[in-house]
């Protein structure tokens, strides 16, 4: 029931896929040293959050292929990320988990898009759930701004999710909200969150860093600084199993009171979108 994971927190440099992968491989080869079963790359490691020239630079078969040969080679599992990627003419932020086998396990595409940074108007929000297993655990993949989505990740818990991966470029500004969202994602969840995150920065925002992993009672095992490198721990399902019986959330919900306030209107306290949000 035990595995180490490594979360790879690389800086990116935008645009350039072929440069990124390179600095991957220099990382995971790294990350290698410490004997991993599952490896973990940030959002959009090949091209970082750009909207130039995105439907020309969306085509994640290099990322792929390079994933599926790493993971066959040195036999371990890789949560890729996310890449960007096109489909009829439109663009997903999708995640590709692959086996040691180097066999893609399932891709994820971004649920909820952040239209703070106008990603409502470059991608295409996913549809599928973020449920697949690896080394026989049940586990679950989410992308950046979805941690924002209490209700979303639950979901996943109540179908029995003991580890949720987290990718993203999330900005240092905002810092204190993903240390704090993830913490909180883990106590309410009971479970392990592995999250992965860049650093660095563009002609936009510095970025955080600080990749987490975190165990089921909200308690830090792990995280990153600033900077690139490799952040690494093991973790026990057991004890998912073990904080789920001390404290029986699931069998404590009052869910006739749930639905009943579901079911009643209740005013808007959001503007529309914008077409032009502020950046």
């Amino acid at each position: 029931m035990k595995l180490t994971v490594s979360c790879i927190q690389m800086d990116i440099v935008s645009g350039e896929t072929g440069r990124n992968i390179a600095r991957a491989e220099l990382l995971m080869d790294e990350a290698m040293q410490h004997h991993p079963d599952v490896l973990v790359l940030p959002e959009l490691w090949t091209t970082g959050h750009t909207y130039k020239n995105i439907l020309q630079i969306a085509e994640p078969e290099a990322a792929q292929n390079f994933m599926q040969s790493f993971a066959k080679h040195h036999v371990v599992n890789i949560v890729g990320g996310s890449l960007l990627n096109k489909q009829h003419h439109k663009t997903r932020n999708t995640a590709f988990i692959y086996s040691k086998t180097g066999t893609l396990i399932t891709q994820y595409s971004k649920v909820h898009l952040f239209q703070r940074s106008a990603e409502h108007l470059y991608f295409q929000g996913g549809e599928e759930t973020g449920l697949f297993h690896i080394e026989g655990r049940k586990a679950a993949i989410f992308i950046s701004y979805d941690i924002r989505f209490p209700e979303w990740m639950f979901l996943h818990s109540l179908h029995g999710a003991e580890i949720v991966f987290v990718v993203a470029q999330w900005p240092k500004i905002r810092l204190h909200h993903w240390r704090s969202l993830l913490i909180s994602r883990a106590i309410e969840n009971q479970c392990y969150i592995v999250a992965c995150n860049r650093c660095g920065q563009d002609d936009k925002h510095i970025y955080a860093g600080h990749s987490l992993i975190i165990n089921p009672w909200g308690e830090i095992i792990a995280e990153g600084t600033e900077n690139e490198g490799v952040v690494s721990a093991e973790i026990d399902t057991a004890l998912v199993k073990a904080v789920r019986r001390f404290i029986p959330v699931w069998q404590d919900r009052r869910l006739d009171l749930y639905i009943r306030e579901k079911n009643k209107e209740y005013k808007n306290i959001y503007p529309e979108k914008k077409e032009k949000p502020e950046i």
